[in-house]
């Protein structure tokens, strides 16, 4: 990195700080506030007139000045409605990631280096003039000599050093806020940069979004509620992706929309569905899913583009939330509030009922409104904000979903206001649930976890042996991590018993539904022993 475009700058960023007052909004009401004055009279650059417009206002004016990294940066922090003052995160939402293009030249130089033969050869027909042109790459037409048309996503040249040098500012200014400022270390601001550098070099990466698309579109394989567009490998390498060419209407045109005429009602619940059914079944979620990503075809399927930042969630917190959702709308926020202990979101020792105090107070004014002005997504980012008065930590998971979340409501009510988003969603959770704890999932994990029980079965004896001669002679030691690990798998277990009871149940209700339809024949004799063997190796396990 050259020492001297670093130093020139740092310069820049202390100036555009300086002008637009960001350093007073940070040190203002700290013990270093002095440095304030310093700054402004030892450099000349800083002796200009200040900016003296609202604080969100100057800082969104000072992320556009620094250029397209930070204004990155700003549209990242502009999702964290969890760490942000409401004035600030609102602000940042109307950052710009618009570009000047970059020249043809390059473009093509990218793209012949990368497919390893020249252009003409690669596309029948190439339109050097690009269709957009964002911060991280640009977008070109072309057709294949196969006749299909494509887009073609273009890394702009040269990208990694500018954005390797500023990240490491980004640390810097961030380590220096937490020392500076107490109160800074609550919102994590060395975290929240290494959140954006993953994610700013995992869109950089066009295999890595290659990948994320053939995913997302082998999930909903003959859907009639989202199309994915198909990705031509043989044109695709780690600085380009050739993606086939979506001819559709931009889900903010809802003119069009009506005058193509699709059912506005019908597509805004359809969003509802594709949302859940990506983070509940596929656990594989678009998670930047703004207007600008998101078209409808003629026939009133969702299309969808840019897969750059993808989300994905454990089945702890697939439950959780699931769990989370349906007792927020039965107002049982004690269940709220085990939940949040149950997945450790809060310390185990968090007092329950503080906890669920806290949590009435932010939710019970939400039912003063009618239901289908209830936010789910306010709901999830008020959930959050409470339960780090309690020690949440940041969950960069639960970040992505929330912030999915706010853009499917938002898109769903821009095209129908009265979009109920409980009546879309409560059934399709309520089925989730019973698939999770029902037989299903009883017969679903057996199938899955009997080949490793019956690998493990022959060693389990010796295993048992030696522990208990160990602990008969007092030679059976736990250190603190493994005490740490059987806590919380004992814990684990507890919180799995109702969950087996249910399944236990839903199996013996099976039977007898059997039994009193087609009786008692040797093939029912059989299958019951069958289940009975793989409901004891699952309360068992």
């Amino acid at each position: 990195m050259n020492p001297f475009k670093q130093l020139f700058r740092l310069i820049k960023i202390n100036r555009v700080i300086t002008h637009y007052r960001l350093d007073h909004m940070v040190l203002a009401n700290s013990k270093y506030r002095a440095l304030i004055w310093v700054n402004r009279l030892l450099f000349p650059w800083n002796w200009r007139p200040t900016n003296k417009a609202d604080r969100g206002v100057r800082l969104r004016l000072a992320l556009e000045e620094l250029g397209p990294i930070f204004i990155k940066l700003g549209q990242a922090l502009s999702t964290r409605k969890d760490l942000l003052p409401e004035d600030l995160s609102v602000e940042l939402t109307k950052l710009q990631d618009d570009c000047p293009p970059f020249d043809e030249d390059h473009s093509r130089r990218i793209i012949e280096k990368a497919l390893k033969r020249p252009i003409n050869e690669a596309f029948s027909q190439f339109e050097a003039t690009p269709m957009a042109s964002a911060s991280m790459a640009q977008v070109h037409g072309a057709t294949l000599p196969t006749g299909e048309d494509v887009v073609i996503k273009v890394v702009r040249p040269n990208i990694k050093p500018v954005i390797q040098q500023d990240v490491s500012i980004m640390y810097s200014l961030a380590r220096l806020l937490e020392l500076a400022v107490k109160e800074s270390r609550r919102l994590h601001p060395v975290e929240v940069v290494g959140e954006f550098e993953k994610t700013i070099l995992d869109e950089m990466d066009m295999m890595r979004e290659a990948a994320n698309a053939a995913q997302l579109k082998r999930n909903f394989e003959n859907s009639d509620l989202l199309y994915v567009p198909e990705i031509y490998w043989s044109h695709t390498n780690e600085n380009v992706m050739t993606m086939e060419r979506i001819y559709g209407i931009r889900i903010s045109e809802t003119e069009k929309l009506i005058e193509a005429g699709i059912d506005l009602t019908d597509l805004s619940a359809k969003g509802v569905t594709i949302f859940f059914t990506q983070v509940f079944k596929h656990n594989f979620f678009h998670a930047d899913m703004h207007p600008g990503n998101i078209f409808v075809l003629p026939d009133g399927r969702y299309a969808a583009i840019d897969f750059g930042i993808m989300g994905t969630l454990t089945p702890e917190d697939q439950r959780y939330l699931a769990e989370n959702f349906l007792a927020f709308f039965n107002r049982d926020y004690l269940r709220v509030s085990e939940l949040h202990i149950e997945s450790a979101w809060v310390p185990r020792d968090t007092r329950v009922n503080e906890l669920e105090s806290a949590i009435r107070a932010v939710c019970e004014p939400i039912w003063d409104r009618p239901l289908k002005d209830i936010s789910f997504g306010l709901f999830l980012m008020r959930l959050f904000q409470t339960a780090r008065r309690f020690g949440m930590e940041v969950q960069p998971q639960l970040v992505l979903l929330q912030k999915t979340l706010l853009n499917i409501e938002g898109l769903g009510r821009q095209l129908d206001d009265e979009l109920d988003l409980w009546d879309t969603a409560k059934p399709f959770l309520e089925d989730w649930m019973q698939e999770r704890v029902g037989l299903k999932s009883l017969i679903k994990n057996t199938k899955r976890n009997l080949p490793f029980w019956i690998e493990n079965a022959p060693q389990i004896p010796g295993l048992v042996h030696s522990v208990l001669n160990k602990a008969a002679h007092g030679q059976l030691e736990l250190h603190s991590g493994q005490l740490s690990r059987l806590e919380k798998a004992l814990e684990n277990q507890a919180n799995q018993q109702r969950q087996r009871g249910i399944a236990l149940a839903l199996i013996g209700g099976a039977l007898y539904l059997e039994f009193q339809t087609w009786g008692w024949d040797w093939a029912i004799w059989v299958q019951a022993g069958l289940v009975a063997i793989a409901a004891y190796l699952i309360v068992k396990k």
